[in-house]
């Protein structure tokens, strides 16, 4: 059996927004139409993203680098130290990206960390009318502290086996 914690989400939650350069028109839509419902959040979002959202719907968005030049990671980064609660990410499947290595490692991570991810906006429209997005909401996840001090010990254990022989 996995050992699991639980992680509690505030009522308040922390929301990445980010888009693919053919996607930032539909992602601003998205937002005005949204707007009274992000504004009891706390924004964050990649490069220009971020950056048009603020200046376009005064919003207050955190801005992290431009996804190419590390904003992705940045984004996995605080998914992964518990910072974010969910991802609005409108991607352009369509298009090649050039750190498309990035957009399938921030997408994994929030898989791992079960943070609720949209890619689109009929998807993101569940998402933010979700009572679950008004309220605390605690979710299971994997301790990896314990997983990871458990697999040290086993391959420490096979080590000293090996020595003895």
């Amino acid at each position: 059996m996995t050992d699991t914690i639980n992680l509690t989400i505030p009522e308040k939650k922390t929301i990445a927004l980010i888009a693919h350069d053919n996607k930032k028109n539909v992602m601003l839509d998205w937002v005005r139409d949204n707007r009274d419902r992000l504004a009891a959040h706390t924004l964050c979002g990649t490069g220009t993203t971020a950056r048009l959202i603020a200046q376009q719907t005064n919003l207050p968005v955190r801005a992290y680098n431009s996804g190419p030049l590390g904003g992705d990671q940045q984004i996995g980064a605080r998914i992964a130290e518990g910072k974010i609660d969910c991802v609005i990410f409108f991607w352009d499947p369509l298009t090649a990206q050039p750190h498309d290595p990035d957009v399938k490692a921030l997408l994994r991570i929030a898989l791992v960390y079960d943070i609720p991810i949209a890619n689109n906006p009929a998807t993101a429209d569940f998402m933010i009318r979700s009572p679950l997005m008004e309220e605390p909401y605690t979710r299971p996840i994997q301790n990896f502290n314990a997983s990871t001090a458990a697999r040290a010990a086993a391959f420490s254990a096979e080590a000293d086996n090996e020595a003895v022989k």
